[in-house]
């Protein structure tokens, strides 16, 4: 089967012809709906000095995160390694080795 050099290069115009077509754009970006701002929980570990010396069960640890106002809750063992970075939002929950709650810090 014999094609001309015409044919081919019809066919290869048309082919980019339509691979542009499918890559424009009618200017409207599609994106996903915009989910609304959370607002802001900061942590005020005043409220909740009186769980310390409680264990750390996860009702009571939600039951101190609620209480303190925070997003977000962090549990370290006293003299634990962790990041240093400033959480306007997370209560720190420091604990000795049995588990017992011996501070409660914001940050």
């Amino acid at each position: 089967m014999h094609v001309s050099h015409r044919t081919l290069i019809g066919l290869a115009t048309g082919t980019l012809a339509l691979l542009i077509t499918g890559c424009a754009s009618n200017g409207t970006v599609a994106s996903a709906p915009a989910q609304p701002a959370r607002q802001l929980q900061v942590c005020n570990a005043q409220p909740v000095q009186m769980f310390i010396g409680h264990n750390t069960v996860a009702s009571t640890l939600e039951n101190i995160r609620q209480k303190s106002g925070s997003y977000q809750l962090r549990v370290l063992r006293e003299n634990q390694p962790a990041t240093m970075e400033y959480n306007e939002e997370r209560l720190n929950v420091i604990t000795n080795d049995a588990g017992k709650i011996i501070a409660l810090r914001c940050g």
